[in-house]
């Protein structure tokens, strides 16, 4: 009797705010992507703890990522998932 491979169900991706607090932790794991990430979008170092508490700065982590393709898909496969579902996932979040 052949043996019946069984696929494991495929797990859910992450939701918006999980992935906005994945996505600020890469950004800060990193000197480089930290500077880069402050420098550009005008944010303090003493602000990134804030940005992690509301639905519009984890947003707004998402939408710089979402507007560098390179850094986008670096990410992407840092955490596992697609980087269309990281796109999906931004529009449930405030503007």
């Amino acid at each position: 009797m052949a043996a019946m491979l069984l696929k494991s169900p495929k797990s859910p991706p992450p939701d918006a705010e999980t992935l906005g607090l994945q996505a600020l932790a890469f950004l800060v794991a990193d000197d480089d992507r930290r500077n880069r990430f402050l420098a550009l979008t005008g944010i303090q170092g003493d602000q990134l703890r804030a940005i992690a508490t509301t639905q519009h700065g984890l947003g707004a982590v998402l939408d710089y990522l979402l507007g560098f393709e390179p850094l986008l898909l670096e990410f992407a496969t840092e955490i596992g998932v697609e980087a269309a579902i990281i796109a999906t996932q931004r529009r449930k979040l405030p503007s």
